[in-house]
């Protein structure tokens, strides 16, 4: 699934991404990569979503969101 297609409150684990290189080097440096835990902090009424990223919050519009793949994360405290 998409991670603009998740659950506000849930955690997910990044599967990968496929945009813009350029996009995708940037997320990469504010460290989301494959293997990353999320959490899906909340939905925006213009499409955006705000996310939690290894302690960061950042905004997302759904061009972003749409491109990249997530999976939910085990309830073991993974994300």
């Amino acid at each position: 699934m998409t991670l603009y297609e998740g659950q506000v409150g849930k955690r997910y684990l990044v599967e990968g991404m496929q945009m813009e290189e350029e996009i995708e080097r940037r997320l990469q440096a504010l460290g989301l990569i494959e293997g990353t835990g999320l959490k899906l902090l909340n939905r925006k009424k213009s499409g955006s979503l705000i996310v939690s990223v290894r302690g960061t919050r950042l905004a997302m519009g759904r061009h972003i969101t749409s491109a990249i793949t997530v999976r939910e994360a085990e309830e073991n405290g993974q994300a």
